[in-house]
């Protein structure tokens, strides 16, 4: 082979690798947000509480862990079902209890669900189509969500509202800025583990989610 038919073979095996992790990704993705919603439909069902911050970080960190750890083997698969099926079981309660206490929660619940579908698919969309690099997000993204994270547990901890809802305005903006940022990742080859790229567009979908139904929540007039 010459230089030139070389040259010309390797951004194909390039074009095809890429493309092969983007499905994969993004059927992976569909498999676990049913999934999610199919283990939140059940708490729901089965009336199960909410298991508390402690509990739900210590599942959520452990099966994170260890999906990372086996990502390159078929036990990734299975604990990336058993992450996003426990963070189903943690979002079943949560929205039980808006349409519980909301005289219009279920118009809140599928307002949130809209808002994030026409997020998740619009920036997505334009990440592909104009296959721009938003790798220069990382340091802000790494930074905002760490920040984030820390604000909303003192919002918790110390029952502060007015930080709870200025932290779920951050995880808004700092999870559609993570949704581009992956999306890019996976078409420029910064990302080539579909069982990675997976996990980080489901956080970002779940966080954007919850975000969005705290903030409707809370601005939606309902004593």
């Amino acid at each position: 082979m010459n230089p030139t038919q070389y040259a010309l073979v390797r951004p194909a095996e390039s074009v095809l690798a890429t493309n092969k992790v983007i499905r994969n990704t993004y059927l992976l993705l569909s498999m676990t947000l049913l999934f999610s919603a199919v283990t939140a439909s059940l708490s729901m069902a089965f009336s199960l509480p909410y298991p508390g911050v402690l509990l739900t970080l210590v599942g959520y960190f452990g099966l994170l862990f260890l999906t990372t750890k086996f990502r390159n083997s078929g036990w990734g698969l299975v604990f990336i079902f058993a992450l996003t099926g426990f963070m189903g079981l943690t979002l079943g309660p949560m929205i039980s209890a808006y349409i519980t206490y909301f005289s219009n929660g279920s118009q809140l619940v599928i307002m949130a669900l809209g808002g994030t579908g026409v997020i998740v698919l619009s920036l997505s969309a334009y990440a592909l189509t104009t296959r721009k690099d938003f790798s220069f997000m990382g340091g802000f993204l790494m930074v905002g969500v760490l920040v984030a994270f820390l604000a909303g547990l003192g919002a918790v901890f110390f029952s502060l509202p007015g930080l709870a809802l200025a932290v779920s305005s951050m995880f808004v903006v700092l999870m559609a800025g993570l949704i581009l940022y992956q999306t890019s990742a996976i078409i420029h080859g910064g990302e080539t583990n579909y069982v990675m790229a997976t996990i980080t567009l489901y956080v970002a979908i779940y966080n954007l989610f919850t975000s969005l139904l705290h903030l409707l929540g809370a601005f939606s007039g309902d004593d």
